[in-house]
């Protein structure tokens, strides 16, 4: 039988068949790594660092809350990511981050008036007579 763990000392081994999934899903560069070894980053469905880390998973272990910042270092220096903690009562064993497309993205601009785009959304829009 095959399971799948994640504990802080999860290696990149333990690590790279879920990351490439959730980069698979999301379409985004996924970063993983265990409180206790550097982990993976995958991107294009491939693993292209099989030692990584970087200062997001690092403080998201570290503070066990979940982070959307823009690093100021690392591989991903001056892009938006988002990095949240594997909990495991009550304690950061692991993080995992992605590419914080939201965080890229100037959504008035795009959206323009952003209360119309809601209301017609949720189909309160009244039609032009």
């Amino acid at each position: 039988m095959s399971k799948l763990v994640i504990s802080e000392e999860a290696r990149s081994e333990q690590l790279a068949d879920l990351a490439i999934a959730i980069n698979e899903i999301v379409r985004l560069p996924v970063t993983m790594r265990g409180a206790k070894h550097p982990g993976v980053r995958v991107e294009d469905g491939k693993v292209v660092d099989g030692e990584y880390t970087g200062p997001v998973l690092e403080e998201a272990i570290r503070t066990a809350k979940p982070i959307r910042t823009i690093p100021e270092s690392g591989t991903f220096k001056g892009i938006p990511v988002s990095v949240a903690p594997v909990l495991q009562q009550g304690k950061a064993v692991a993080a995992i981050g992605i590419v914080d497309v939201i965080g890229t993205i100037d959504i008035p601009e795009v959206f323009g008036a952003y209360s119309n785009v809601v209301a017609q959304v949720s189909g309160k829009v009244q039609e032009k007579r």
